[in-house]
């Protein structure tokens, strides 16, 4: 057992700690990370397994987010782009529908308003118009309703909301009544709208890890779970002290709660993932594949289509997601319906269940929620801002510079 003195302890070497850490740095202030697990990311990793790129987890970068733009060498990271379109399956065929400019031949299935009336577009385009021109302060300080009720207000179609977006939002939220906040939908809209939705090349777990490599040496340290917080103090499990002048719990928001009082554990809504290596690509387009008709796999994708490094060369990989854990063989099932293919018989390499996906964000959602506590302790994570990439990395600057301003003396505030 050892007692370490450094200026501000970060507990959690997710993309929220690495996030405040990379801006303390920046602004000369010393700080230590310390993380419970073998590696850094937090919820955003990736497993490679017999040469495969395993995300944990069906996840997505967005280039377009503000603090990716802010923290991230975006170009480093090589991005793979889906098409900003989906492929909509039904018993009898496969449309494409999105943005013409990713996919052309998408304006065939538009026009012909199998799923999309001439009205859905039209109020589609006024969304869409109202969205990407205003700041993105009109849409935090909107009035805040369910992402549901949000398109229908919009004068989406019923049909149009059962068809396309609830097969398509479900697996962005994790949860089927899209009861998510609408706030954050047109957030998430937003940026759909500005950049495609895009994969790293060595796999999501290189953004924590590019960020990691910014710190200082040494200033990460893996395996070094914490059991005990107090203003001013941090014990790991093993024993070890270390005394700072401001503490950050940069944890889950489940791990928060237990280590901070007056933190509220957040309900979280899940996924499991499947990832599958068939002979051959069922679909050589770089796109996400949702059930019109709603079925038990939210969403699917090839990923080798995307990124053809997550798969050795002249490999197939194929994910699929459901919001809940399901057999194989059904999983199995739902995917040769949808490529319209026999997939009874493709290998399963692996599959996670992540019962922790989001936190979950009923209406009325607070986008921005304290990050300082009081006697020099801070907490961050998605559960104070929103849940998603965005969300975790601007808490974290948003802590950093509270902590900055907390410890700067009195006249230099």
């Amino acid at each position: 057992m050892a007692t370490h003195d450094t200026g501000v302890v970060i507990v959690g070497a997710g993309l929220a700690g690495l996030a405040a850490a990379l801006h303390l740095h920046r602004a000369g202030v010393p700080c230590t990370v310390l993380e419970g697990s073998d590696d850094v990311g937090g919820r955003v990793r990736t497993d490679v397994v017999d040469g495969f790129r395993l995300d944990r987890g069906f996840q997505i970068l967005n280039p377009a987010y503000p603090a990716i733009r802010r923290l991230v060498d975006v170009d480093a990271l090589r991005l793979g782009r889906f098409w900003r379109a989906i492929r909509v399956a039904d018993d009898d065929r496969l449309s494409l529908l999105g943005h013409p400019l990713d996919a052309p031949k998408a304006l065939r299935d538009i026009a012909a308003r199998r799923y999309l009336s001439a009205k859905d577009l039209a109020a589609l385009a006024a969304l869409s118009a109202r969205v990407a021109a205003g700041p993105a302060r009109a849409i935090v300080h909107g009035e805040d309703r369910s992402t549901a009720e949000e398109l229908r207000k919009a004068g989406v179609s019923e049909r149009a909301l059962e068809t396309v977006f609830r097969p398509f939002l479900s697996g962005v939220f994790l949860e089927p009544e899209l009861a998510t906040s609408g706030r954050f939908f047109q957030l998430v809209w937003r940026s759909f709208l500005r950049s495609a939705p895009s994969l790293p090349a060595l796999g999501m777990g290189e953004l924590p890890r590019q960020l990691a490599r910014r710190l200082p040496s040494g200033s990460v340290r893996t395996n070094t779970p914490v059991d005990q917080v107090r203003p001013g103090l941090v014990r790991t499990a093993g024993g070890d002290t270390w005394r700072a002048r401001a503490v950050v719990v940069a944890t889950d928001g489940t791990t928060a709660s237990r280590l901070l009082d007056g933190i509220a554990e957040p309900a979280w809504n899940g996924v499991t993932t499947w990832y599958f290596t068939p002979p051959a690509a069922p679909l050589r387009e770089p796109v996400i594949v949702v059930d019109a008709r709603g079925g038990p796999v939210v969403n699917t994708t090839v990923l080798s289509e995307v990124c053809p490094s997550y798969a050795p060369a002249g490999r197939v990989l194929v994910s699929a997601s459901a919001l809940s854990s399901l057999p194989d063989a059904e999983v199995r099932a739902a995917l040769g319906r949808l490529y319209r293919t026999d997939a009874s018989r493709w290998p399963l390499l692996q599959r996670y269940e992540i019962a922790h996906g989001l936190p979950v964000m009923r209406p009325p959602h607070e986008i921005r929620r304290p990050v300082g506590l009081g006697d020099g302790l801070y907490v961050c994570g998605d559960h104070r801002d929103t849940s998603s990439l965005q969300g975790a990395l601007a808490s974290g600057g948003r802590t950093a510079r509270a902590v900055s301003a907390g410890l700067a003396p009195t006249g230099a505030r």
